[in-house]
């Protein structure tokens, strides 16, 4: 039984939302059901219009467009709704921009602007106070600066008051038929919560799921003949992301830069649809991205996948459900 009705969520640097579909839950991909979490999706911000455009159609009206610096500075540019951020949260979501400390971008880190807005982060969990927070971005922020960038990081996060524990996730080790790896942290009050325990992989390399298991049934379909599949024309280079996929492994890391140079099908005769990018991100097909492939596949690129976002926010429930009952228990038993 849970403690509380739902945990209220702020998202922030959402994307389209593959994280905030993670905590949700409620979806069905690769024919497999991820069941209803106990979470509620109050409040998320992104700057992208489009990516704000399919998080609104797909989980409604309370995501905020625009910078989330002047948000915090009161300055409402750009809003798509006048949704002040809560005074209060139990949970805080924030995938923060990551190109800048991405292997394949240009390693800027510390010396960019996007490569700060983790303080933004810092600010609003200043502000609401949550249980727990749970920051994402790539493998690279464990080696910039020599390893200086992610210590800093948790050191300012830590700073608040805050039990961080990162951990190095790959997503194929969660149901996700894809090789990508993320790094996420996850923050746990000091005064009420011990540090969290990150849940443990499912699967290995001798049960991943292959990219062929995941889009064998898109292969042949006709162009459009669902949602968001439509595939880039652009002709083969010798630039990244022009070799063929292989049919047997998880499918490469979906990139959000590539100027229409994703992947090419294990056949060679084209390259992946927006849809099997979806797929390959386990997003359930009911998931439309909008307004246009080019934005669907930066979306999709940018996204966590909504499989590996489950099944920490499944372990974030269980731990909050486990610790805060010892908590009250504690204060009645103190009264």
């Amino acid at each position: 039984m849970s403690v509380k009705s739902a945990y209220s969520v702020v998202s922030l640097f959402s994307g389209c939302g593959g994280l905030d579909l993670g905590f949700r839950g409620g979806f069905k991909s690769l024919g497999k059901n991820y069941s209803k979490l106990n979470y509620n999706l109050e409040w998320a911000n992104d700057f992208n219009p489009e990516a704000c455009l399919t998080f609104q159609k797909y989980f409604g009206d309370h995501i905020v467009h625009g910078d989330i610096t002047e948000i915090l500075k009161g300055i409402k540019k750009n809003s798509l709704l006048d949704k002040p951020l809560p005074a209060k949260a139990d949970i805080v979501l924030g995938g923060f921009p990551c190109q800048d400390f991405s292997h394949a971008g240009k390693r800027l880190g510390f010396t960019s602007k996007r490569g700060v807005l983790y303080l933004s982060m810092i600010e609003v969990i200043k502000k609401t106070k949550p249980y727990v927070f749970v920051a994402e971005n790539v493998r690279g922020l464990l080696t910039i600066d020599n390893g200086e960038a992610i210590k800093t990081i948790i050191r300012d996060f830590e700073a608040l008051g805050y039990n961080v524990v990162p951990n190095l996730y790959l997503a194929a080790n969660y149901g996700v038929p894809q090789s990508r790896e993320r790094v996420i942290l996850v923050g746990t009050r000091k005064d009420v919560l011990p540090p969290f325990e990150h849940p443990q992989p499912i699967l290995n390399k001798n049960t991943w799921i292959s990219v062929e298991k995941a889009i064998a049934d898109l292969v042949d379909a006709k162009e459009g003949s669902i949602s968001n599949h439509y595939w880039s024309k652009a002709k083969k280079n010798n630039g990244q992301g022009n070799n063929k996929i292989d049919k047997d492994r998880p499918g490469p890391t979906m990139r959000a830069e590539h100027h229409g140079n994703i992947e090419w099908l294990w056949n060679g005769q084209r390259r992946l649809s927006a849809r099997e990018a979806a797929r390959i991100q386990s997003f359930p097909d009911d998931f439309i991205f909008h307004p246009s492939t080019s934005s669907a596949y930066k979306q999709i690129g940018n996204a966590v996948p909504p499989v590996l976002g489950w099944h920490v926010a499944k372990a974030i429930q269980a731990f909050l459900d486990k610790n805060l009952q010892k908590e009250l228990e504690y204060d009645l038993c103190s009264c």
